[in-house]
């Protein structure tokens, strides 16, 4: 995919080098011009009006600007195929397609497909590449557009397929196909999506939950020569042993990285919601009985399982939720910034924000007593092991400010994202807690979208916190 802004994202380093004021001065909009943009919605750029326009604090306002549509602006290639939309969307500095990070970057564009046909077809379309990205192979977590390319990962064992970018295993790839059809349908009432592909692929995502299950192991494994401990799973790519308690097994988490414990809760947690949502489409919009009777089963062994297994007794902050579990009664008492996370589930909404036990779980996660948040000269907050010691995510501030219920806590996480753009206008990967301008992935568009819908949910249900400028 040629994405034709690519020059604008390898001048951010340069822009993050100079002092904060001069590489904002005048804040100029570090979107690419309206010609070189991948695809342009007009109620899109009306609501970046509207919203900027109620921003009383002109650095965020700025940033709003640039990160909102930065999806849109620089990594979407919609086109027609055989007559159907069809919508491949990169992840920014890595040409390829995470079926996560594509649902997820699209996301905050939702509420606004019933009155853009142009944004509904783009949606339909990623829905209906999504698809056929299942079925090229469930367990493989990112994909190219040409379905004939040769895996940057050859060398991994077993070797990819063509088309296949990377085949990490990753609960929450499927969950976010079934998120984005679902979300789509429930907006349009267009259950034109919901074709034989479809329904297909939604079968074999049933299934590889099942599979995983590891009740009579998996055939599932992952090798790679690597200098990274955690790049792949230990045993023969198969990771640790579990006991088959009923959770789904997860090989790696949403940040690539293998699982300590493969019972990874949030991505459990969100493959339950998955199977009721699938539960509904084809009990009430297809007809098949049966098989949502398969997925109600499925979803109820995995709620007994995690109200057994993961609902865990913390010295410090009582019944809280394990990270990752085997089983056994090993647990791991941490979180990672990647969403799906412990910290996302009320934004998820897999979890009611107002639950004890989330909002147990949630204190603890902000405190010193979980190994992935730090506080620095720069900022505190959620990290990822993906990044090592010492490296906050903007990703996780946005789900902290949007699992919030306090104004302060709120404006508090907006300061800090203001603090640690490094001058750019953008959000990154991670970065160093005390030098912002220590940061990794200059083009990261999920976290610059998400950035978005944080300003957007804001505007909507708590106006009044734009309305002050910040420090």
């Amino acid at each position: 995919m040629n994405v034709p802004n690519h020059r604008l994202f390898v001048l951010l380093p340069l822009l993050a080098s100079l002092p904060l004021a001069a590489a904002a001065d005048e804040f100029e909009s570090q979107r690419p011009p309206a010609e070189e943009r991948c695809f342009t919605s007009p109620t899109i750029e009306r609501t970046i009006n509207e919203v900027k326009a109620k921003i009383a604090d002109p650095e965020l306002a700025w940033m709003f600007e640039n990160c909102y549509p930065n999806t849109l602006d620089t990594t979407v290639d919609y086109e027609l195929i055989d007559g159907k939309p069809d919508t491949f969307v990169i992840t920014g500095d890595i040409d390829a397609m995470w079926l996560r990070d594509s649902t997820a970057q699209v996301w905050p564009y939702m509420p606004y497909i019933t009155e853009d046909e142009k944004l509904r077809k783009l949606i339909e379309g990623l829905v209906r590449r999504q698809t056929k990205c299942v079925l090229r192979d469930p367990y493989a977590n990112a994909f190219y557009k040409d379905l004939t390319k040769p895996s940057h990962w050859a060398s991994d064992k077993p070797s990819p397929i063509p088309g296949v970018h990377e085949r990490k295993w990753e609960i929450d790839s499927l969950c976010y196909a079934v998120r984005l059809a679902n979300e789509y349908f429930q907006l349009t009432g267009d259950k034109s999506v919901f074709d034989d592909a479809w329904v297909k692929s939604a079968k074999l995502i049933v299934q590889t939950f099942r599979e995983e299950q590891r009740k009579d192991g998996t055939k599932f494994r992952f090798t790679r020569e690597t200098n990274r401990m955690i790049d792949a799973p230990l045993f023969n790519g198969q990771g640790r042993p579990v006991k088959p308690v009923g959770l789904i097994a997860s090989a790696f988490r949403p940040s690539d990285d293998s699982t300590l414990y493969p019972f990874l809760i949030p991505s459990n947690l969100f493959a339950i919601q998955s199977l009721r949502q699938l539960d509904a489409i084809f009990r009430d919009e297809l007809g098949d009985a049966a098989f949502a009777d398969e997925c109600t089963a499925l979803a109820d062994e995995v709620q007994a399982a995690v109200d057994q297994y993961a609902k865990v007794e913390h010295l410090d902050f009582g019944n809280i939720y394990a990270y990752e579990v085997d089983g056994f009664g090993n647990r791991a008492f941490w979180d990672d910034a990647n969403v799906p996370s412990l910290m996302s589930l009320a934004y998820l909404g897999v979890h009611e924000p107002n639950d004890p036990i989330y909002l147990r779980t949630r204190k603890f996660l902000l405190s010193d007593n979980n190994p992935y948040f730090f506080r620095g000269k720069a900022a505190e907050g959620q990290a990822s092991p993906h990044t090592g010691n010492f490296r906050i995510w903007p990703m996780g501030i946005i789900l902290r400010a949007m699992t919030s219920t306090s104004d302060e806590e709120i404006t508090r996480c907006l300061q800090m994202l203001k603090d640690t753009h490094a001058g750019t206008g953008f959000m990154h990967e991670a970065f160093n807690k005390d030098d912002p301008a220590d940061y990794t992935r200059d083009w990261f568009a999920w976290a610059n979208t998400l950035f978005g819908e944080l300003i957007v949910k804001i505007d909507n249900e708590r106006p009044e916190i734009l309305k002050q400028p910040l420090k």
